[in-house]
C-alpha cells in the first residue's frame, strides 16, 4: 500500500506511520525505475505503488548529480536557481496529480495547484527577465562566497553539500505539507478556513509581484539615468533617489526586502494550512518551510553586507526600515540628497 490507512486529521501528521513504513522504498525504487523506463504502463504503475513524498523526494535527490556536473563543467554555481521557481510547483502538481490518480478528494488541492502554477509563473517571469535564463548568467553572491572560500576543494564540497544536494531537498521539503494535506483530504472536507488561507496565498503572491515590480522600474530608471543623465519622463524616482542607487519607495519604504517577505509568507502559510487541516499546533512538515526561513537569514544577510558596502546610504536604510516586517517604529527614509551616492 503506497499510502499509509488513517482514519483521523491528527493521526496524517505521525511520522511513524504516514512516513517512516515507506522510507524502505528509496532503496528498490531506482532498479525498479531502470527496469520500468520503456514501459509507460509500468512506468505508471511504479508511480503508484510508491508513496507520493518518497517519489518526490527520490526526484529531489536524482537531481543532485545533475546539477552538480552541470555546475562543475560549467563553472556555473546557479543550476538550482534556474529550479528554483520551478520545482516547488512540480512537487505540489506531483500530489495533486497522485491524488486524482487515487480517486481522493482534491477540491483543496486543486486550488493549492492553482495557486502553486501562478507562483511559478510570477517569479520564472521576474528571475527571466532580469537575465537569469541567459547562458553563462549566475547569481553574483556565488562568485563572493567561491572567492572569499578560496580554496577549490573546500568550495567543491560546498557545492556538493549546500548548492547542489541541500538546496534541491529544501524544494522539495517546501511542499511535505501538501502530501499531508493529501492524507487529510479524505477525512477533511474544504470549508471557509481553506477560503481564507487560499486568499492569504493569492495576497502574497501579489505582494510580491508588486515588489518585484517597483524594484524592475527602479533599476530601468536607474540604468537609463546613468546612460543619459537624464531621469526618464515616466520614471516616479528622482534624480537624487536614483543617485542614492538602491529603491526606497512603495513597498520598499515599508520592508527592506518585501518580495522576500512574501516568498517566505507562501511556504509558512502552506504549512499553518496544513496544521489547521491536521488540527494541530506544530508536526513534522514544517521543517521545509524553518529551514526556507534560515535559508533567506542568510543569504539577506549577505545580500545586505555586499549591498551596504556599495551604497553609503544603506546603513541608514537598515536602521530605519524593517528587514522584512514594517517596523511599528521606523522612521523611514528622508529624502533622498546627492550624498547618497555609490561609494567608491
Amino acid at each position: 500500500m503506497a499510502l499509509p490507512l488513517v482514519k483521523s486529521a491528527v493521526a496524517c501528521i505521525d511520522f511513524t506511520r504516514t512516513v517512516q513504513p515507506y522510507i524502505p522504498q528509496l532503496n528498490s525504487l531506482p532498479q525498479q525505475f531502470y527496469q520500468s523506463a520503456t514501459d509507460l504502463q509500468a512506468l505508471k504503475q511504479l508511480y503508484l505503488n510508491t508513496n507520493p513524498l518518497i517519489s518526490a523526494f527520490a526526484f529531489s535527490l536524482a537531481l543532485v548529480p545533475i546539477v552538480l556536473v552541470l555546475s562543475e563543467v560549467n563553472r556555473n554555481y546557479s543550476q538550482i536557481d534556474r529550479l528554483w521557481s520551478l520545482l516547488p510547483t512540480f512537487y505540489n502538481v506531483h500530489y495533486v496529480a497522485y491524488a486524482h490518480a487515487k480517486g481522493l478528494p482534491t477540491q483543496r488541492l486543486d486550488s493549492l495547484a492553482i495557486l502553486s502554477i501562478v507562483w511559478s509563473a510570477r517569479l520564472t517571469y521576474n528571475y527571466w527577465r532580469k537575465g537569469g535564463y541567459q547562458i553563462g548568467s549566475e547569481d553574483y553572491r556565488w562568485k563572493i562566497v567561491k572567492d572569499y572560500v578560496n580554496n577549490p576543494v573546500i568550495f567543491f564540497l560546498f557545492n556538493v553539500i549546500f548548492i547542489s544536494l541541500a538546496q534541491s531537498v529544501l524544494l522539495f521539503s517546501v511542499t511535505m505539507p501538501t502530501y499531508v494535506l493529501l492524507l487529510a483530504a479524505p477525512i477533511t472536507t474544504a470549508q471557509v478556513p481553506d477560503i481564507i488561507f487560499t486568499q492569504v496565498l493569492i495576497g502574497c503572491v501579489f505582494l510580491a509581484f508588486n515588489a518585484d515590480q517597483q524594484q524592475w522600474d527602479f533599476h530601468v530608471a536607474k540604468g537609463s539615468y546613468q546612460k543619459s543623465a537624464k531621469v526618464p519622463p515616466a520614471s516616479k524616482h528622482t534624480a537624487a533617489e536614483l543617485d542614492r542607487g538602491f529603491n526606497t519607495k512603495g513597498l520598499w519604504s515599508l520592508s527592506r526586502h518585501p518580495n522576500f517577505l512574501a516568498e517566505q509568507s507562501v511556504w509558512v502559510t502552506l504549512y499553518i494550512w496544513s496544521c489547521w487541516a491536521t488540527g494541530t499546533k506544530y508536526h513534522w512538515a514544517g521543517l521545509g518551510a524553518a529551514a526556507y526561513l534560515c535559508l533567506f537569514q542568510a543569504s539577506t544577510w549577505l545580500t545586505e553586507l555586499i549591498t551596504a558596502g556599495k551604497y553609503s546610504d544603506y546603513k541608514l536604510y537598515q536602521k530605519r526600515v524593517g528587514k522584512f516586517v514594517p517596523s511599528l517604529w521606523g522612521e523611514g527614509m528622508p529624502n533622498a540628497n546627492a550624498a547618497g551616492k555609490k561609494t567608491k
